[in-house]
Order: C-alpha cells, then structure tokens, then sequence
C-alpha cells in the first residue's frame, strides 16, 4: 500500500478529505465535458483531475493559436494606427 501524503513537502498544508472532494467538486462543476453530466453520475477524482489537464493543455494551445493570428493581423497593419496599438495592448 503506498502513502500518497509521503510525497507531500513537510511544510505543505494537509489537504482533509473534505476539502478535497470540495475541491473535485468545484472542478467538475467548470470543466464543460464534466458540466454536462448529471451530478448523481459518479466520476473519479482521477478523472476529474485528468480532464482538468486536458482542459487546461486545451486553453494554453487556444492561447497560442490566437497569440499567432494576432501577430499576422498585427503585421498587416499599419504599426502606428490604432488598430495595431489595440493589437499590441492584447498580445501583452
């Protein structure tokens, strides 16, 4: 049987077991695959933490998709108009 709280760093504050399906919990409710189901349905913390992942890698690559069409329209627009410096204020 393994201890998962042995990895925990000594300083790190114990998380109870209600805090933790509080938090699942709170996760569930805005993963939107997770948001469609019915709250009776029974998910695994695993799975929520899993899709949670999958979630997030999703929103980084959306970010970079819009971070390179906005470099394109930023490029094929005159640098000094205000189209290019409301461009500018969303890339940073």
């Amino acid at each position: 049987m393994s201890n998962r709280r042995s990895r925990q760093s000594p300083s790190a504050p114990r998380i109870s077991d209600d805090q933790m399906i509080d938090l699942v919990t709170k996760l569930r409710q805005i993963l939107p695959e997770m948001g469609q189901r019915r709250r009776s349905d029974k998910v695994s913390a695993s799975k929520v933490l899993q899709e949670t992942c999958n979630y997030i890698r999703n929103l980084n690559k959306e970010v970079d998709n819009l971070s390179d069409r906005l470099s394109q329209l930023l490029e094929s627009v005159d640098e000094d108009s205000p189209e290019a410096a409301v461009i500018r204020s969303l890339l940073m």
